[in-house]
């Protein structure tokens, strides 16, 4: 399906691994100008060549900066003054017990994950309003609705997201901005690749029947018994910056794999 966004620009942060990149490859496939944006510059470099190389008709261009500093942050708005998409993909995680967090990891949590994400919509939402389009996405998680426990450092910051962008979508009101909320279920970005891999060393498995031994017993709440691809989450985030999306309007997006148990 032709979803309308050829030669738009999108800054995807976070975009050199998971979640993040896969969203910048499917809107490259759709034609978008990309700004790939990650803390290293050589990797934020690599995913550039590789969709130069992969989707010739598109410019993307290396946006690499910590977000979580205010000052690069307007650096990077100073060097891409305007975009028609900001995906907000760019968060940490790690599995901690509440009485392991301490108040300079709560802080770290909400700089990263939420402060950096409001600060670029700051940014480039005034001229989104402006030109009357605009997408704004943040990606949040199953933990934001669903809390585990394993990680509360993390599952407050993705709360924080959804009450986040309903307050910010109401700016939108009676434009053809949209601000909105993906929720993934637990997906297979390289990191958890590598977790899963290494689990079952003395057995002599295949990745999916390592991954679906996992799921059984970790997850078994899980309707899908599957990591959620990146792919899958990032052909869904092409659909939310389309303009047949346009009546998505400070939503939270459920792509959980069934994890959530309620029906809203």
């Amino acid at each position: 399906m032709e979803m309308g966004l050829h030669n738009t620009t999108a800054l995807v942060t976070g975009s050199t691994k998971g979640i993040g990149k896969a969203i910048a490859i499917e809107l490259a496939k759709e034609g978008v100008n990309v700004l790939v944006n990650g803390r290293n510059r050589e990797e934020v470099e690599q995913i550039v060549r590789e969709l130069k190389l992969n989707y010739p008709a598109t410019a993307p261009q290396n946006a690499a900066a910590d977000l979580a500093d205010p000052e690069q942050r307007q650096a990077l708005f100073a060097q891409f003054p305007s975009v028609d998409i900001l995906i907000n993909s760019m968060g940490i995680y790690e599995l901690m017990q509440y009485e392991e967090v301490a108040d300079d990891i709560w802080e770290k949590y909400f700089r990263t994950n939420v402060l950096a994400a409001n600060g670029l919509t700051k940014l480039y939402l005034p001229g989104m309003l402006s030109r009357n389009y605009g997408r704004v996405i943040f990606i949040a998680s199953e933990e934001a609705v669903m809390p585990s426990g394993q990680m509360p450092q993390y599952a407050m910051t993705k709360s924080m997201l959804l009450s986040l962008s309903k307050s910010i979508s109401k700016v939108t009101a009676g434009t053809e901005v949209t601000v909105n909320t993906i929720m993934p279920g637990p997906t297979l970005s390289e990191k958890v690749h590598h977790i899963i891999e290494g689990m079952y060393p003395d057995e002599n498995l295949t990745f999916a029947e390592k991954e679906q031994k996992f799921m059984a017993a970790n997850l078994p709440q899980s309707e899908l018994q599957r990591f959620i691809k990146p792919v899958e989450i990032g052909r869904l985030a092409v659909f939310v910056c389309s303009p047949y999306a346009a009546a998505f309007k400070g939503s939270p997006i459920r792509m959980d794999g069934g994890m959530v148990p309620t029906i809203y």
